[in-house]
């Protein structure tokens, strides 16, 4: 739909204030009737009009309204992207009969950007000659996201109501507090930053500077002397037009979507849309309220034509022009997946290749590995392969510039055998039951794609993931990171020398490169910065595509903490009770207030920085002595549900019920307690908050549970599932987790004993 703004020349008729224009976004429509008289019910309205949005101009087919009170009848739905104007009209259709349907009179309404044209606040229905029927009309229209909208799908069909436990809502948020209040303020106590740093655990496979390539799968092919011992494989060097290119037709897929990032360090809290072409916008409604928490209503309704359960969902809110942070989207692959399973076809095939396109310096090796660390921690059997590994490993890491020119025969020769040879130790990897595969390597050339396409036929579905990037900071940057990083450098004395190799061999790659116009893709255009940039999808269909589609808009490589942390002691913990929802004890209560005086010194720069709790009051408790943050509760980010054995001690739980007690001792991950959750329940819930965390571009501090924080440790640390249940997760101890272009790194601060 375009992007002009949603106003309506008179508000107080159609439920519409003036707003900003916030171009790109999808329009959620609502449309409402209303007759103050009593009426027999023989005749429902309905609204019938301009075909994909309200069925068509054929009165049989109109979209019955819904009765929100005795006099009110409502119908919402969103308007599709490039949808630019929307006719429609009323009509009554008698409930239990066939008899002609009257059709409103005048002429045809008219929605143009969320905006009605001309005077449509009464519908007149001339039941008989004399006789005029009239309502009033209100109309509403709100630019939402994707991703809202897919969340809201979710709530309505699994809830039928606004998504809430306990009278507690999905995400709320506080107003900043002031700094100064008292409240057990922790000002006198000193605390030395440096005094409380304790080593990381030694399974942390990103605790240190780490080439991310060298993470990955290692060829099955080489020998124990170092020597690949299969280099039969079949390249084929033979030019291949563009349209011998295997075909991937598939139904439900989308064409040639465009989604635009914008620059968020440009942009006022709250403000900000991402416009797409196709889909509309990836951005959350970010509303707060300053003086009392405020929760995202989650029940607007399906992306098609459904009900909104709460007709007070896109109630207008004022802004807080003194927060820094914006309300999370609290979507994330959630969204992603409802979007996927409505919009973007059927399930995917069981075994799916992403393979990476760019030239060298452009973050290939970076996306890849994170994409890897994110599918398998959703439990997606995913393998990352480097082909630049596998070159390394069969012909040493001596190799000059002139190897990659594209007017050398042997140097093309050689990288094409070892990229065949990466791509059939992934693809006999899917037979014997991968799922994912992540083939990384620059493919510059349609050439390469194709002779990839081709091995791959009837075997696995390729989806090209170009990384394109024209900042030349960002570009000299990742060069120089290259020589500092790659093992083809390690040898090289004089790191000028090395440069200047890496340059020319740039250029060479640079001269034959051929951006992807082939097949499925996914194009991400200056995203590496941080600061704005595009994605563009292409014959992408699937549940699985969506959701990696999903999660790519939210990467980027700012640089920022993120600080993990259980609660301090809760009385319950003192008794060694699970569950339940007790305060802090003595010496939890001194943890918050030295938890506090971290924050404070630790993010003393960070103001943007941001609190996330539990919707638990330990975990409330432990977050309030913070002032200057806002704070954030997620409902996501609750312990792990224990059933019926909330509140009981193992000992408790291994006398009275010994099966149960035996059952979580052989498998804690997929153990699941009755009425309650296992740990992999957790990790799907929490899936919003990774998307989150993912999209933050200032420090955040999570202050959780034991449970919870193991699974999300897991995901940074890049851990096997299996490991989850069992990640150590001390009590008053700081795990900062620094997220930046170098990959993930953590340090750890022990505050008291």
């Amino acid at each position: 739909m375009g992007t002009g703004s949603s106003k309506n020349p008179d508000s107080s008729s159609h439920g519409s204030e003036e707003r900003e224009d916030q171009g790109g976004g999808q329009l959620y429509v609502s449309l409402k009737m209303e007759n103050s008289h009593m009426l027999n019910g023989e005749l429902i309205p309905h609204v019938y009009g301009s075909v994909p949005l309200v069925g068509s101009w054929e009165p049989s087919k109109a979209l019955s309204m819904e009765r929100e009170s005795t006099s009110m009848w409502e119908l919402s739905f969103v308007v599709p992207p490039n949808h630019e104007t929307l006719d429609f009209k009323f009509l009554l259709k008698p409930k239990y009969s066939n008899a002609t349907c009257i059709v409103e009179e005048g002429p045809n309404r008219q929605l143009m950007g969320g905006t009605l044209q001309g005077d449509g606040r009464s519908a007149l229905f001339r039941l008989g000659t004399d006789e005029v029927l009239e309502y009033k009309v209100f109309i509403k229209a709100d630019r939402v996201s994707p991703f809202d909208l897919a969340a809201s799908w979710r709530a309505y069909k699994e809830n039928l109501q606004p998504s809430t436990v306990r009278g507690i809502p999905d995400v709320s948020m506080s107003h900043v507090a002031v700094p100064g209040t008292e409240n057990g303020s922790s000002a006198s106590l000193e605390l030395d930053l440096e005094h409380y740093v304790i080593p990381a655990p030694a399974t942390s496979a990103n605790s240190g500077m780490i080439y991310a390539a060298n993470l990955t799968e290692t060829p099955r092919s080489l020998n124990l002397t170092g020597v690949f011992s299969n280099t039969k494989a079949v390249v084929s060097t033979a030019p291949t037009q563009k349209d011998n290119v295997v075909p991937t037709d598939r139904p439900g897929t989308i064409k040639e979507l465009e989604v635009v990032v914008p620059d968020t360090t440009r942009a006022q809290s709250g403000s900000g849309m991402v416009e797409s072409k196709s889909v509309g916008t990836f951005q959350s409604l970010q509303k707060q309220d300053g003086h009392r928490g405020l929760f995202v209503d989650r029940g607007v309704g399906s992306p098609r034509l459904v009900k909104s359960p709460s007709a007070t969902t896109f109630a207008d809110l004022k802004l807080d022009s003194e927060a820094k942070n914006p309300m999370p989207a609290a979507a994330g692959a959630v969204a992603a997946a409802a979007v996927a399973d409505q919009m973007l076809g059927p399930k995917e095939d069981r075994h799916l290749a992403i393979v990476l396109v760019g030239l060298p310096a452009r973050g290939k090796t970076f996306t890849a590995a994170k994409l890897t660390r994110y599918l398998r921690w959703l439990g997606h059997d995913t393998k990352h392969f480097n082909v630049g590994k596998y070159r390394r490993l069969k012909l040493g890491t001596n190799q000059s510039a002139d190897f990659f020119r594209g007017d050398n025969p042997e140097g093309m020769e050689a990288r094409n055998e070892v990229a065949a040879l990466a791509m059939e130790d992934m693809i006999a990897w899917m037979q014997e039951g991968g799922q994912v595969g992540i083939f990384d390597a620059t493919n510059s050339t349609r050439q390469r794609r194709n002779m990839l396409m081709r091995m791959a036929e009837g075997k696995c579905k390729i989806i090209f993931l170009e990384t394109l990037c024209n900042d030349p900071k960002i570009i000299e940057r990742n060069i120089r990171l290259k020589i500092q990083q790659s093992p083809d450098y390690a040898e090289e004395p004089d790191y000028e020398a090395g440069y200047r190799d890496f340059k020319s061999r740039l250029d060479n790659y640079e001269k034959v490169y051929e951006p992807v116009e082939e097949g499925s893709y996914i194009k991400m255009i200056d995203m590496v910065s941080g600061h704005g940039g595009q994605i563009q999808v292409n014959n992408i269909s699937g549940y699985l595509p969506g959701r990696i589609v999903f999660f790519l808009v939210n990467t980027h490589l700012t640089p920022r903490p993120i600080l993990l942390t259980r609660h301090g002691e809760s009385r319950d913990n003192v008794r060694g009770r699970i569950g339940g929802d007790s305060v802090l004890s003595d010496t939890g209560d001194l943890y918050s207030k030295k938890l506090a005086n971290f924050v404070e010194k630790r993010l003393k720069n960070e103001r943007a920085a941001s609190i996330w709790t539990s919707t638990l009051q330990r975990t409330i408790l432990t977050a309030n002595p913070i002032f200057g943050f806002p704070k954030i509760q997620w409902r996501a980010l609750d312990e792990i549900n224990a059933g019926v054995c909330d509140g009981m001690t193992y000992e408790e739980i291994k006398k009275n019920m010994p099966d149960e007690y035996e059952s979580r001792k052989k498998d804690k991950l997929r153990y699941r307690y009755p009425r309650g959750e296992s740990y992999l329940d957790v990790i799907q819930r929490l899936e919003p908050v990774i998307i989150e965390l993912e999209r933050q571009r200032a420090p955040v501090v999570v202050i959780s549970h034991q449970a919870v924080l193991r699974a999300l440790y897991a995901y940074f640390a890049d851990r096997p599932l299996k490991e989850v249940p069992h990640i150590e997760m001390p009590l008053h101890t700081i795990i900062e987790i620094q997220m930046g272009v170098t990959g993930v790194q953590e340090k750890r601060y022990k505050l008291m004993n």
